[in-house]
């Protein structure tokens, strides 16, 4: 194999590296030790046949919205999107739930006297979304091209998140706000954690959060048709344990964490702290699950943790290292978005828990638990199950040490030392979730990554030529 860059791993940050790379003309080559490529957005028929579950990553409100993918002709390349009726319910113990749904209007309508509030904290960043997603979704420490757009979502985004649910009356708007918060994997008193809710909670109202056709492995299907367009290559079952694996080339990138590049590369373990474990189920269920509150029979996501002080409850104990008795579970319906995902009556559920980081024990009983505190009668429907322990996960994709799909708490300290996209060595980067921005499939890591490549192995090198 001859390229100018190699680039290890084809998540879609790999991949996105890779495109980046590729337009500028180098020869790329993506190495990929399963047989199949696509990282985080794999889809399999996990359960019984015909029936499509994702096996990690599922509804992308990043995806969507990410300044990088949203450049791409993605959708020339098969990639479309779907949009269930509702994009999040979270249900209450009282058989309500808080809604958000695309629509702004319609969503403060729904929540009666915190619709003002719920307006007045997420309307102008939805409004200014795509304006403001390049600086979110882009290194921690850089000059913001718009200033004072970004300082008035810092004043918010670095409150705890328990500090902002304060401004809600209803506990139907405090649980909503709560349930996104709770994607920082991080006790929701801790600062900065109410940002995640609100950022992500404005994605929905600007772009919706929606699924991809056929499944998350879609959209680096996608992706690789392009690179393979630009000329790129990809090579399946290529393990890569050192750096004596890789054909020579200029730029090297690899979609790993810290700990696996510095074992790669024979180097000393750097410090890299992980958060929270994942422990998944997914189910089919015959006739759907059955929600006491009707709004979540509609929605593409579904949180399940009860009040806002239920879900910190939760997360407090999950982060001390306690399995939660009641955790707080994510919920994935996207067969109402993708009926292609179904067979017949049979539909795939995407379940999974918080639980603390490299948990060894049987959570399955207390994840259907607590889905069926909201969806009484789930058990008698189910015909599938697959379980995914933090274990397994490791396994699956050596990023999620622990379970942590995030590849890496999502903390202050750690948000602001990111790592870097330089590993030390010349010519070789970093390019995973564990780089600025962070989690989440907007390929924005795998892209920014590469341009750093760019600019020090390809300009640097053309201006000291000249």
């Amino acid at each position: 194999m001859t390229a100018d860059a190699v680039v290890v791993g084809s998540g879609p940050n790999g991949l996105a590296a890779a495109i980046t790379l590729a337009q500028r003309g180098l020869r790329v080559a993506v190495l990929e030790r399963h047989d199949e490529i696509g990282g985080g957005t794999r889809t399999a028929e996990l359960t019984v046949p015909g029936v499509l579950h994702d096996v990690c990553s599922a509804i992308h409100p990043f995806g969507i919205g990410s300044p990088f993918l949203r450049s791409l002709p993605l959708a020339d390349h098969g990639l479309v999107w779907k949009f269930p009726e509702v994009d999040l319910a979270h249900p209450l113990d009282d058989g309500t739930a808080g809604v958000l749904v695309r629509d702004l209007d319609a969503t403060a309508a729904g929540l009666g006297a915190d619709g003002e509030r719920w307006r007045s904290i997420f309307g102008p960043v939805a409004a200014r979304y795509d304006d403001l997603a390049p600086e979110v979704l882009g290194p921690v420490l850089h000059l913001p091209r718009h200033p004072l757009l970004m300082a008035r979502f810092g004043l918010t985004a670095g409150l705890p998140a328990s500090l902002l649910a304060r401004r809600f009356r209803t506990e139907a708007a405090r649980a909503l706000f709560g349930g996104i918060a709770a994607h920082i994997c991080r006790p929701l008193n801790r600062p900065a954690s109410a940002g995640i809710g609100v950022f992500m909670g404005a994605a929905g109202h600007r772009h919706g959060w929606p699924v991809a056709a056929g499944g998350s492995r879609a959209i680096t299907d996608a992706m690789a048709s392009l690179l393979r367009s630009l000329g790129g290559e990809i090579r399946t079952g290529a393990d890569v344990r050192s750096l004596a694996d890789l054909p020579d080339a200029r730029i090297r990138l690899f979609d790993t964490t810290p700990t696996a590049f510095a074992e790669i590369a024979g180097r000393r373990r750097p410090r890299w702290r992980y958060g929270m474990g994942a422990y998944k189920l997914d189910l089919a269920v015959r006739g759907g699950v059955p929600w006491t509150a009707e709004a979540c029979r509609r929605a593409g996501t579904v949180h399940v943790g009860g009040s806002f002080a239920d879900i910190a409850d939760a997360e407090a104990r999950t982060a001390r290292g306690e399995l939660a008795p009641r955790p707080f579970v994510l919920v994935g319906q996207q067969y109402l978005a993708d009926p292609s995902r179904s067979a017949g009556d049979v539909h795939p559920v995407w379940a999974y828990a918080h639980v603390p980081l490299g948990y060894a024990g049987d959570a399955t009983d207390v994840v259907l638990d607590q889905i069926e505190r909201f969806a009484p009668g789930l058990r008698e429907r189910i015909v599938g199950m697959h379980v995914t322990t933090p274990a397994e996960f490791e396994a699956y994709n050596p990023n999620y040490v622990g379970g942590d799909i995030a590849a890496g708490m999502v903390s202050v300290p750690q948000l602001v030392r990111r790592a870097p996209y330089r590993t030390g060595v010349a010519g070789t980067y970093l390019c995973s979730s564990a780089t600025a921005p962070g989690p989440g499939v907007h390929g924005m890591c795998g892209h920014l990554a590469a341009r750093q490549a760019l600019a020090d192995v390809v300009d640097r090198g053309r201006a000291q030529s000249r």
